[in-house]
């Protein structure tokens, strides 16, 4: 199915990776099938993609994807730990941390929805 200047896709149009991890070069090529792009186009895609969404949570602290989740830039307190190997107190200095979450539309998409 092809509306002029967008593509929408299928499941079913998407190769099917038979391995347990898919790795970038299978993501490139499931993705150049799908879009009926060459590999090093894909490629390209999905570099821009991450190279936009790192600016854009260390400028605005995230980035949403539709549909599948949001990288958030989060505080996180400074705490007391212990060494586990020792059990001292050891205190664990406050930092950045980057957090992904999940959207609603793909916990639902891989779970199925819940009645």
């Amino acid at each position: 199915m092809k509306r002029e200047g967008t593509m929408c896709l299928k499941a079913s149009d998407v190769a099917v990776i038979t391995t347990l991890k898919m790795t970038k070069t299978e993501l490139q090529v499931a993705l150049a099938q799908a879009t009926q792009t060459n590999k090093k186009t894909a490629g390209a895609f999905l570099d821009t993609l991450s190279t936009l969404a790192y600016k854009e949570v260390k400028k605005n602290g995230e980035f949403v994807l539709p549909g599948f989740g949001k990288l958030v830039k989060q505080k996180r307190k400074a705490r007391t730990g212990f060494n586990p190997k020792t059990q001292e107190k050891i205190r664990i200095p406050a930092k950045t941390v980057v957090k992904f979450r999940v959207a609603k539309a793909a916990k639902d998409a891989v779970l199925g929805i819940k009645k």
